[in-house]
């Protein structure tokens, strides 16, 4: 026989498996301000309250419209908040939870566990609020750093970067605090479509959202702005065709360095200090790009961008410059050209004197 918390475990556990997989059917209702969920979750039944501000108040407040989204709320509220009784809220008392965050990302949990973050931080709540976390490739890279800077204060971390790392806010401006702060192996150039606006930096871009885009396109299909033959695949072509158009005056790419697995080991790694781990020949940082579009709901999706070196090359990307990783073939030619022209004097000048020694000796 099965105890009660163990059978809500195993649900739990094969509900998450069932979601990911896409066994569990969603059922859609009408109304946007409710979430999905299965008949046994009944999600709505919860956001009748906990979606009005003036019957639970702040502290337990969910904004139906945003959790409708997260994987949490495919899975259902009981899923989680086990313990409601059937005649909740009328039994009054605090109601408690037995499920953890480790019954289902118990592997994320271990590794959090061995951070630094989690004496200080023990609780994944601390950084992450359940009713509005997203997959990392469907929010804004940028954004992630919002978690980070609700406890690390903005000046501070400029100022202490600023001691050793050369063009500070270029560098945190282009760069995930992840990319450099968790023990991720690979990385992935995240591009975006960001508007110009004179009055905002380039380090703190705004991000073109969906309505921009679908008004610029006169289409919900905003990924025909960048993929031309709609084949779902973004070329190095493509791309530059996009920054050629005179009609995107408007919009740039932004670039954006992140991992491309997200990791929970938050320490600063050795090889981030090691400025030849992007700004060499070639990096694979630079070669395994992503298009980020964003999504009607809020969120983000990624398309495939060809791989090479040039993809975040001048001609490319215009506003983001790997330098030694970002190359640009016309102005190889020239450097090589210069150095070869450089050596055209000494090195003719020095084989003539050899070809001629046997005169001067005569002399």
């Amino acid at each position: 026989m099965y105890s009660k918390n163990q059978l809500i475990r195993q649900t739990l556990t094969i509900s998450a498996v069932a979601v990911a997989f896409g066994f569990m059917p969603q059922l859609v209702k009408a109304d946007p301000g409710f979430s999905f969920g299965d008949s046994v979750a009944k999600n709505e039944d919860c956001l009748k309250c906990h979606n009005n501000k003036k019957i639970v108040g702040d502290n337990r407040l969910i904004n139906g419209k945003v959790f409708q989204h997260t994987t949490h709320a495919q899975i259902g509220c009981k899923t989680c908040h086990n313990s409601v009784p059937d005649n909740h809220p009328g039994s009054g008392g605090k109601v408690t939870m037995t499920t953890t965050c480790a019954d289902c990302h118990k592997d994320i949990s271990t590794e959090y566990s061995i951070s630094k973050h989690s004496i200080s931080v023990p609780n994944c709540s601390g950084c992450h609020n359940p009713h509005t976390a997203h997959k990392a490739g469907e929010v804004y890279a940028l954004e992630l750093n919002s978690t980070c800077t609700n406890c690390h204060n903005q000046m501070k971390i400029s100022a202490t970067h600023a001691q050793w790392l050369p063009q500070t806010d270029l560098h945190l401006g282009s760069i995930s605090c992840v990319t450099c702060h968790t023990k991720a192996e690979n990385f992935v150039m995240s591009v975006y479509i960001a508007r110009r606006n004179s009055n905002i930096s380039n380090n703190t871009p705004l991000i073109a959202d969906f309505e921009y885009l679908k008004n610029k396109t006169n289409s919900d299909d905003i990924h025909k702005l960048v993929d031309k033959n709609l084949d779902n695949y973004i070329s190095i072509e493509e791309l530059k065709a996009f920054n050629r158009n005179p009609s995107n005056k408007d919009l740039y790419l932004k670039a954006i360095l992140t991992p491309s697995k997200t990791t929970h080991a938050f320490q600063t790694s050795d090889k981030s200090l090691n400025c030849t781990l992007c700004h060499a020949s070639g990096p694979s940082a630079a070669q395994v790009s992503k298009l980020v579009l964003p999504k009607p709901d809020g969120t983000f999706r990624q398309m495939d961008i060809e791989k090479g070196d040039d993809i975040a090359s001048l001609n490319v990307i215009p506003d983001f410059y790997m330098m030694g990783s970002s190359r640009n073939s016309i102005l190889n030619i020239l450097g090589v050209a210069i150095l070869a022209g450089g050596l055209v004097m000494p090195v003719g000048h020095g084989f003539f004197r050899f070809l001629t020694r046997k005169n001067r000796k005569k002399e």
